[in-house]
């Protein structure tokens, strides 16, 4: 298995204060450290995600920032789902990074000196079929991959503003290396 790509670009940022499946595109975003994203809905310390906080509220939010690469955009126009940044519920949209084939614990340094962890693959739930139906079976991953191609979580190391055109770096974490779990 060879290592997957470890540079990239963000093509857009989008935040929502309320909770809903889709994200307002924004000029920047500004991350917090230990929070997420200010004035999004998942920000906190805690889980925000509305299922998982009904099941454990006091779990530590693993959920702050979601990362979803534009390549899969690509992939879904042909069967006809037009998607763009914020759409599907991602914070940075980024491209030339394979976010989902990254290992657990990697960390992506934005150029405007923010960073943070990659925790876990994001797991399509039924709101994805709600936006656009039949979309969540074209982000099922494959037996040679991922589990999913939903884009992938992360929290927040070092705060900062992020924005559409800022560079990525990923730093892989230390061997052994693990694959990301589902989230």
């Amino acid at each position: 298995m060879s290592d997957p790509a470890l540079e990239g670009t963000v093509v857009g940022v989008a935040a929502k204060r309320r909770h809903g499946f889709s994200k307002e595109s924004r000029a920047s975003i500004r991350l917090i450290s230990g929070q997420g994203v200010e004035g999004d809905a998942h920000a906190g310390a805690l889980v925000r995600h509305r299922y998982l906080a009904r099941r454990n509220p006091r779990a530590p939010n693993l959920r702050q920032v979601h990362l979803i690469p534009r390549e899969l955009f690509d992939v879904v126009r042909p069967f006809g789902y037009d998607v763009y940044p914020g759409y599907l519920g991602e914070n940075i949209t980024t491209v030339g990074l394979d976010l989902e084939g990254l290992p657990l614990g990697t960390q992506l340094r934005f150029s405007s000196a923010a960073s943070v962890e990659l925790t876990g693959l994001r797991t399509p739930c039924v709101l994805i079929d709600q936006f656009k139906a039949g979309l969540k079976r074209r982000m099922l991953g494959d037996p040679a991959g991922p589990a999913y191609r939903a884009g992938v979580m992360a929290i927040v190391l070092h705060g900062g503003e992020v924005s559409a055109g800022d560079r990525i770096r990923a730093v892989l974490p230390p061997l052994p290396r693990l694959p990301l779990p589902p989230l």
